[in-house]
């Protein structure tokens, strides 16, 4: 149960992304849903592979490529998925800066009313 809200929440943060952030564009609400499911299969599976091999630019950037890495995944689930399209690779990074904020903000919200 917890996994199909997780991803009901990722769909909303990137419905409010879409809505925000200019240059990123989901085709319907189905492409939406499978973005959605994407972006997690990306986070959950390539994100920590790119995260160990990208430790030591990260360290010596204070962390600031680690914004670059968010929104190289983010970029990945667009191009894995058809309707899900970015601009530009500062849509990616503003985009998954944006999802990032809004979907914690509401993972605090469902975790809340558990």
């Amino acid at each position: 149960m917890r996994l199909l809200v997780r991803w009901l929440v990722n769909a909303v943060a990137l419905y409010v992304t879409e809505s925000i952030v200019p240059g990123i564009h989901v085709g319907d609400f189905e492409t939406l849903l499978v973005a959605a499911l994407v972006i997690g299969l990306v986070n959950a599976i390539v994100r920590p592979v790119a995260t160990f091999i990208s430790f030591p630019l990260t360290v010596l950037t204070l962390g600031l490529f680690y914004l670059v890495l968010n929104g190289a995944m983010f970029a990945l689930a667009a191009r894995l998925t058809p309707g899900f399209e970015l601009e530009n690779f500062t849509a990616a990074v503003l985009g998954a800066i944006v999802m990032s904020v809004v979907g914690m903000l509401l993972h605090a919200v469902v975790k809340k009313r558990d």
